[in-house]
Formats: C-alpha cells, structure tokens, sequence
C-alpha cells in the first residue's frame, strides 16, 4: 500500500504539470513522499511543498515549476549496490544531462549523485526527470 501512495502523488504531480496548473494536492502522504519532495526541490524540479496535518491522513500542497516531464515510483524495490548505481542510471533515465534515481539507503533517502557521493547502495524508490 505504501507504494502505491507514492506513485499515486508522483502520478497526480506529472498529470499537473501536463495541465499547466501551479500547484498540486496530494493526499494521503508519508515520510517517503516528504523526502522524495524534498530531493525534488533541492534539485529544483519543484518550487516548494507545505505539508498539512501530518498527524492524521494529511495533505501536501506543491507548488510546480513546470520543470517535471516525468516521475515515477517502481512498485518492485530493486537493490542496488554503489557499483551498480551508474549504470541503471543510464538505463533508465532518457538522457545523461538531466534526470535523477531517488535511493532510499542506510543515509537516508538519497538521489543517484549523493549516493555514489558517499558510496553507498540501496533500493531504488523511484526516478524523475
């Protein structure tokens, strides 16, 4: 079900996009979703999130940047070890100028570039460019 709530968000974030709108509602939310977020505005893909009442079911409001052509969230975690992280980068990703793999590792959630950074592996969460 967790996976499920990701690609839902990442889902409604893309279709938001494709529709010019400014800003997108995502409910229902997890700890998962703030970090992928959080990579995305760091890498500025997104101008900010807000998360509401995140105690309960919750809702996040982002605001977009128009920047996103396509995020996904793989329902299947595949492991990864550091060694392996570039070459399904270029697998997966359309282009080597733009694009990134989100990791979720013994660090935290980390996209591809941190985790090769400070060598370490793990599942991937999902990908956007």
């Amino acid at each position: 079900m967790g996976r499920r709530i990701l690609n839902e968000a990442l889902r409604t974030i893309v279709n938001a996009e494709k529709r010019s709108k400014a800003t997108a509602d995502l409910q229902p939310i997890s700890t998962v979703m703030c970090s992928f977020l959080n990579i995305m505005k760091t890498r500025g893909y997104i101008k900010d999130f807000h998360v509401y009442d995140p105690h309960r079911v919750g809702r996040i409001t982002v605001e977009l940047l128009g920047r996103v052509n396509d995020c996904k969230a793989l329902s299947y975690r595949q492991d990864l070890k550091a060694k392996e992280i570039e070459q399904y980068r270029l697998r997966m990703l359309p282009t080597r100028q733009w694009g990134y793999v989100v990791i979720t590792t013994p660090n935290g959630v980390l996209d591809h570039e941190e985790a090769v950074r400070q060598n370490v592996g793990g599942q991937v969460l999902g990908y956007f460019y």
